[in-house]
């Protein structure tokens, strides 16, 4: 083994100790301090994209948070390479960041005309301070000046070389039946000029439905090859509920309710958006509805800045649904960065026999949609499924996320050589 065999970079180090047996749920985007909120991790000028660049691209990663207050702090970042599983990988710092890997978070400024004050912060990655050398997935810590082991939040971002290319279609023919709630994916890479020596054991494909950590699954190697092209079909990690389209509400106006607010109301230091009450549609008919896929744009009607100038509005959710007494309701979405976390589980009103959760949300328009969680003993993984209360039709718009990592033997880090966004067709 070379001198770098057992080298783990300080930032490996530091994310062990604040998450000992670092899974890759502790690695999910999200804030540690209620203080912090709205994080966004986008593909710079283009919400709507997953956010992955190319190592020699020129686009750029966007991460952007607010801070509740009306002071800003003194912040850094630093990146951690991770693996495919988002587990951080061995590579020193020097060999996948140029440049020293800890810089000031310095584009900062404050609200305009908000009750709410804030501060909101950008950070842009690749930059004259950092730019990462290699491909793979990276995670950005942002943390204090004055304490660099107190991480305040966190972001995914994934950086790839580009060099296979990944196609495929999403259909509602399954091997579990014809149009029914199923959805099944048929895969194809194609390595062009790219040497994969051993597709059976160097290759690493991932498929992820609509960004739910849950969902991610790990495909076994290829059905088949076709000449150099390697080809995933007829197998069961393919095979998805089809879901449904997520549901949709509008707070860009603070005189009068928009998209699937019942009403708005001042109410002592900001405004509250009062929902109209949501039901459950496992059991009715499939409705199309073209949304965001479970993203969220924060907009404001007035302001010529939303960043700035978007107010905190707190959303009052209701959701009439019977009591699941071996298992709990969440809220999922970007708006929650798909956490199964306290802050983001609906409480049962015995009262009024409703489901019922209230949210500090920036001003926009949002995407999202109701998971059930069974509550699960023993540090089991906790498995959202959304198809409780919203159904699993084979219609359903969904978005794939289709990822190759590569890594020959001896190699220490998963190469990202391609990815994929495969949509269902309509």
């Amino acid at each position: 083994m070379n001198r770098f065999g057992m080298a783990i970079s300080a930032a490996w180090l530091l994310l062990l100790a604040i998450c000992p047996g670092v899974s890759a749920m502790d690695t999910l985007t999200r804030t540690f301090d209620s203080a912090f909120r709205t994080l966004r991790v986008e593909v710079e000028g283009d919400f709507m994209a997953t956010p992955v660049i190319d190592l020699d691209g020129d686009r750029r990663i966007t991460v952007s948070f607010d801070e509740i207050g009306d002071d800003f702090s003194e912040l850094r970042y630093r990146l951690v390479h991770c693996n495919a599983d988002w587990q951080p990988s061995q590579l020193v710092e020097s060999e996948y960041v140029e440049g020293f890997n800890e810089a000031d978070v310095d584009d900062y400024a404050f609200s305009s005309n908000t009750f709410v004050h804030f501060v909101n912060y950008r950070i842009t990655v690749p930059s004259e301070d950092m730019r990462p050398l290699v491909s793979g997935n990276y995670l950005l810590q942002v943390f204090d000046r004055y304490d660099p082991e107190r991480v305040l939040l966190q972001a995914r971002f994934s950086v790839s070389e580009n060099v296979v290319s990944l196609s495929g279609e999403v259909s509602g023919r399954t091997d579990r039946g014809l149009n029914t709630e199923w959805q099944q994916l048929e895969l194809a890479l194609s390595p062009g000029d790219f040497m994969i020596s051993n597709p059976y054991t160097d290759l690493n494909v991932t498929v992820t439905q609509n960004s739910l950590p849950e969902s991610t699954r790990t495909l076994p190697p290829p059905s088949r090859l076709e000449g150099q092209r390697m080809i995933w079909q007829h197998l069961p990690a393919l095979v998805f509920g089809g879901g449904n389209e997520f549901r949709r509400f509008e707070t860009v106006r603070l005189a009068g309710p928009g998209m699937h607010v019942d009403s708005m109301r001042f109410g002592g230091t900001n405004y509250h958006a009062y929902l109209m009450t949501d039901a459950d549609r496992s059991e009715r008919e499939y409705v199309y509805d073209s949304t965001q896929r479970g993203r969220y744009l924060v907009r404001d009607y007035v302001a010529t800045d939303a960043d700035l100038g978007a107010d905190y509005v707190t959303v009052h959710f209701t959701l009439d649904f019977p009591q699941i007494t071996n298992g709990d309701i969440y809220i999922d979405g970007d708006l929650t960065n798909h956490l199964r976390e306290e802050p983001y589980r609906m409480i049962y009103d015995h009262s009024r026999h409703l489901y019922t959760l209230d949210l500090p949300l920036k001003q926009g328009s949002y995407n999202y949609r109701y998971v059930a969680v069974p509550r699960v003993s023993g540090g089991s993984v906790q498995t959202a499924d959304p198809g409780v209360v919203e159904g699993n039709f084979f219609e359903t718009v969904n978005e794939y996320d289709v990822r190759a990592y590569y890594r020959p033997p001896g190699a220490r880090y998963d190469r990202l050589i391609g990815t994929a966004l495969l949509t269902t067709a309509r």
